[in-house]
């Protein structure tokens, strides 16, 4: 897989989240993704315009509309992360950052892979891939 980073966060980030990125390329070598770095105020606009959610959410993912592109183009969407909700989860689990930040990029790749969690049937199979992923990674609770 390829990673296209986008990094909007205006603060430093304190993790090495660009090997965390590394890592997860290896899940699927047939897609291309971007990846957009944002804070708590942008994902918050983003949730409530495109979901009509009206909070903050860690992670969104947009699977990309297969009419906008080639047959042959890998194209697989893009993904928002919220660096702020990374460090308040990671806080608020009892994790590292670098494991909540894994776990929302790994979710956002399934996401877009077509995993979804609308039912429990379809969260145990979406979050069992998950933490097969992050387990293999490195990145365990």
């Amino acid at each position: 897989m390829v990673i296209n980073l986008y990094n909007n966060y205006n603060k430093e980030i304190s993790f090495d989240y660009k090997k965390i990125i590394s890592d997860l390329e290896s899940y699927d070598s047939n897609k291309e993704i971007s990846l957009i770095l944002v804070d708590i105020d942008e994902i918050h606009r983003i949730n409530k315009e495109y979901r009509h959610l009206d909070y903050p959410t860690d992670v969104i993912s947009f699977e990309a509309y297969r009419d906008d592109f080639e047959e042959e183009d890998n194209y697989g969407g893009d993904i928002f992360i919220c660096i702020d909700k990374v460090y308040m989860q990671a806080l608020e689990y009892g994790h590292s950052n670098e494991r909540e930040f894994a776990f929302l990029l790994c979710h956002g790749i399934l996401h877009l892979h077509g995993y979804d969690h609308m039912n429990k049937d379809d969260e145990r199979v979406m979050f069992s891939k998950q933490e097969e992923i992050l387990d293999k990674l490195g990145y365990r609770r």
